[in-house]
C-alpha cells in the first residue's frame, strides 16, 4: 500500500493558491501534515478531506497476524504424522473464508523433533496452538513407541 504525499507547494498548485496559504491552513491545524525535515507533507487523504472530495476507498482496520514457532521433543514419527494431519486439516477446514490460518512444519527424525510454524489471525492461531497442545497430551498418553534420538534412546509415552 502506498500513501501519496505532496509538499505544500504542490498542494498550492492543485489548490490554486499561495504557498503561504497553505502552510497557514497547516499551522492553524485546519488542513492537517507531518513535519518531514524542514517541510510539510500533506497526505492524499487528508487533502481529499480538506478539500471535501470523499475517497472511494474503505476505510481500512489493522490488520493483525500471529506468528508463533512450537517445538516439540520426543515426537516419534507415528504421532508427528498424526500431529500435522490434525493441523493441517483445521488449516483448510472452512474453505469459505480466505486463507486466515498457515501452518508448516518440519520434522527431524533424528532429534525427534517436530517444529510447527503457525501464522495468521489471532483466532485461528490460537484455535492450532491448543490443538498442538491437545493432540501432544493425547499422543503421549498413547504411544509407547521409541524415539532413537542422537543423544540416545527416548522412550515416547508411558510404558
Amino acid at each position: 500500500m502506498t500513501v501519496a504525499l505532496y509538499s505544500a507547494e504542490q498542494v498550492a498548485a492543485i489548490l490554486g493558491l499561495h504557498v503561504r496559504t497553505v502552510r497557514g491552513y497547516v499551522r492553524d491545524g485546519r488542513l492537517p501534515a507531518m513535519r518531514m525535515g524542514k517541510q510539510y507533507r500533506i497526505s492524499e487523504r487528508d487533502l481529499r478531506a480538506f478539500t471535501g472530495v470523499v475517497s472511494d476507498e474503505p476505510v481500512s482496520t489493522p490488520h493483525v497476524h500471529v506468528s508463533s514457532v512450537v517445538h516439540i521433543d520426543d515426537v516419534d514419527r507415528l504421532a508427528m504424522d498424526q500431529i500435522t494431519a490434525q493441523l493441517a486439516a483445521t488449516a483448510v477446514d472452512d474453505s469459505s473464508v480466505p486463507a486466515q490460518l498457515n501452518v508448516h512444519w518440519t520434522y527431524d527424525e533424528s532429534a525427534c523433533r517436530l517444529t510447527i510454524f503457525v501464522v495468521g489471525d489471532p483466532e485461528s492461531a490460537a484455535a492450532a496452538i491448543r490443538l498442538i497442545g491437545t493432540s501432544t497430551r493425547t499422543g503421549r498418553e498413547a504411544s509407547t513407541e521409541v524415539c532413537r534420538c542422537k543423544s540416545g534412546r527416548h522412550t515416547v509415552g508411558q510404558r
